[in-house]
């Protein structure tokens, strides 16, 4: 039997609420545990960590993890990787520390967490989320490695981007106002939801509304961007990097390699917002549209369960990947399985990947 791999996006989420647990394994998944690699990237909201160990140790037959990856400290990334860190041995870790970079950042924190008042709640817990992870893998004596670009596992996983340059020149972003008063924010609530009713505009298979004047924060553009290459295949995983985040990653890989290998599976970044991509950077990434549908590789998305108004994902972005021969396959409450050469799982039955949209959010 031949080499193969495994990934799993487990579900992560409901409502407009969403996240990214993702395991991998490749290797000879058919053989010994020393014949195979298993990668852990993101671990969804502190709920998920547990169900992504029981995942491993179920489907992949093993309490050992050799390489965890956290692509940026967001909750809804990085809160379920303590579980895996605290619960499975580790053998690495790959995570971002920004208040190795710039004294702004360290200057936040005291006896270990943000008492920074000028940062917003949100920031606050990312920084805290990483500085936990930071101290879990130091008592666990886990080495730690900053993901940027040209780190490689050695077998078949490489980071692609940010590099540390680029990195670096989205940190002096990270320093937000505060949170808005909860008072602002019910009346916030309440305005949305008095002019919250989603506006449809038609779209064609030849007619494209997805532009790239979309922008994410600084934040999400640290995301390391990550590709694993084997067997023959390439796989991408994208995080929440936004519009110039994935553009730097092309321009190494290209650089890299002289040109950039066609993907047979793609993660949409962000869980699919609009703001995270165009149909330039799809070019590039997925290939040019097409005149008619002809599928030519899988997508993947973390999207929650339950209605989320053509936001996660923006049915421009999925018709956008349709357009480019991309199945676009999404979590909505269930794990799905994308594998190679990779044993049977009685329970696991064929995904449906979703459909082309005549109506997308306006």
């Amino acid at each position: 039997m031949s080499n193969g791999f495994e990934i799993d996006f487990m579900p992560v989420g409901e409502g407009e609420s969403t996240g990214d647990a993702i395991a991998l394994r490749y290797g000879n998944l058919h053989g010994r545990r020393d014949e195979q690699r298993v990668i852990v990237i993101d671990g969804g909201y502190k709920a998920n960590g547990a169900a992504l160990v029981d995942h491993i140790q179920t489907h992949y037959g093993t309490t050992k993890v050799d390489l965890v990856v956290c692509t940026h400290p967001d909750a809804d990334h990085a809160s379920g990787l303590t579980e895996v860190l605290e619960t499975l041995e580790v053998g690495e870790l790959w995570m971002h520390r920004p208040w190795e970079h710039t004294d702004d950042i360290a200057d936040m924190f005291e006896d270990g967490r943000v008492t920074d008042k000028s940062v917003q709640d949100s920031l606050r817990r990312s920084l805290d989320n990483a500085r936990s992870l930071e101290k879990i893998a130091l008592q666990q004596g886990i080495p730690i490695h900053e993901p940027f670009a040209g780190l490689s596992d050695g077998v078949g996983l490489v980071v692609l981007g940010p590099t540390a340059d680029y990195y670096e020149s989205l940190l002096p972003s990270f320093r937000c106002t505060p949170t808005p008063s909860p008072e602002a924010g019910v009346a916030s609530r309440l305005l949305s939801k008095l002019s919250g009713a989603v506006k449809w505009v038609a779209e064609t298979f030849n007619i494209e509304t997805l532009d790239d004047t979309g922008e994410t924060t600084a934040e999400n553009n640290t995301s390391a961007i990550l590709m694993l290459r084997f067997e023959g295949k390439c796989c991408l995983f994208t995080g929440d990097a936004g519009i110039p985040a994935l553009s730097g990653a092309m321009d190494h890989l290209q650089a890299a390699l002289g040109a950039i290998p066609e993907f047979s599976f793609v993660q949409v970044p962000h869980h699919g917002s609009r703001r995270n991509v165009g149909p330039t950077i799809l070019d590039r990434i997925v290939g040019p549209k097409k005149s008619v549908y002809a599928r030519r590789l899988t997508a993947y998305v973390s999207a929650p369960l339950g209605e989320t108004r053509g936001k996660h994902p923006s049915r421009r972005v999925t018709n956008a990947f349709h357009r480019r021969g991309a199945a676009v396959h999404a979590t909505q409450g269930q794990s799905k399985w994308h594998h190679h050469n990779a044993p049977a799982r009685s329970n696991y039955g064929p995904s449906e990947p979703l459909p082309f949209y005549n109506q997308v959010e306006e």
